[in-house]
């Protein structure tokens, strides 16, 4: 009998076949997740890489104690080509895993997963290593978050090269960096705790 989800009620199953089931299948849906928003990003930075100029700025030409020196027209560059490498490493981590995973599947007969058109039952397993597999998760996200680290130093100096630098006391500045190093920060604790959580679980 079919079960709400799909699997078949049967008492050949065992629990820790389920269980190993359920465990893969979370592990590619997080791996998935972590692939495509790096994807987004790693995007974003090519291309902001790529099209942002250093020398374009909306500070008044007289007011050159606001402009933005040559250190922070650097650091711009920099934490863009650091944050890009962070969100490559991490999905290149994630896709390994994932590779790992696919490549290691088994067929037993005596499992079921999913049903074909002419209701033969079939059931593959991935038999991999849970600590290395969680490991490699966990090594995969920290890379996303220090990828994000680095974006947001890149932005805020993008801001002071755009606005004027903090230093400087512009509110224009203030204004656009204050919610950039409140929420995102905010969202990356957040993050890692819950990384951290499920880690453990």
């Amino acid at each position: 009998m079919l079960s709400f989800f799909g699997f078949v009620s049967s008492p050949g199953i065992s629990n820790v076949s389920r269980r190993k089931m359920t465990t893969t299948r979370i592990h590619i849906m997080a791996l998935d997740g972590i692939v495509n928003v790096n994807s987004l990003f790693t995007l974003a930075l090519f291309l902001g890489i790529t099209t942002t100029s250093t020398t374009n700025t909306l500070i008044d030409a007289d007011d050159t104690d606001c402009a933005a020196g040559t250190s922070i027209s650097e650091g711009l560059i920099a934490f863009h080509v650091y944050s890009f490498s962070s969100f490559l490493f991490s999905s290149l981590i994630a896709l390994a895993l994932k590779n790992v995973i696919n490549f290691s599947k088994d067929i037993d007969d005596g499992d079921v997963l999913a049903a074909n058109n002419n209701n033969s039952w079939v059931h593959s397993v991935a038999k991999i290593n849970t600590v290395v597999l969680r490991l490699g998760t966990l090594v995969s996200a920290f890379g996303s978050v220090f990828g994000c680290g680095f974006l947001v130093v890149a932005l805020v100096d993008l801001v002071q090269i755009k606005l004027g630098t903090i230093a400087c006391g512009s509110p224009h500045t203030f204004a656009a960096v204050t919610p950039l190093l409140v929420l995102v920060p905010s969202a990356l604790l957040i993050y890692v705790f819950l990384v951290l959580f499920a880690f453990t679980r």
